[in-house]
């Protein structure tokens, strides 16, 4: 599967499960990256910038068996910070 470049924020959430209560998820109108889906990414992106910061990412799809898809990027790939809030 080819990666595309898409766009993601910081999001507060105490939703169970999770690795720690910052998230990172794409912004909407971006099919087939979902804005409820997850973002598997560096946690740099939610530890080193304030919640609601966007970024450009290059990502793609993870369908694995049995789970909800996520989304995926590289944790050592660079990302365009777009938005400070």
């Amino acid at each position: 599967m080819d990666y595309d470049y898409i766009i993601v924020h910081s999001i507060l959430t105490n939703e169970r499960g999770k690795h720690g209560p910052i998230h990172i998820k794409p912004l909407p109108g971006q099919a087939p990256y979902l804005e409820t889906m997850y973002v598997q990414c560096s946690k740099s992106m939610s530890n080193d910038y304030p919640v609601g910061t966007k970024f450009r990412i290059k990502a793609k799809i993870v369908y694995p068996e049995n789970k909800r898809p996520f989304i995926s990027t590289h944790y050592t790939w660079k990302y365009d910070v777009l938005d400070n809030n």
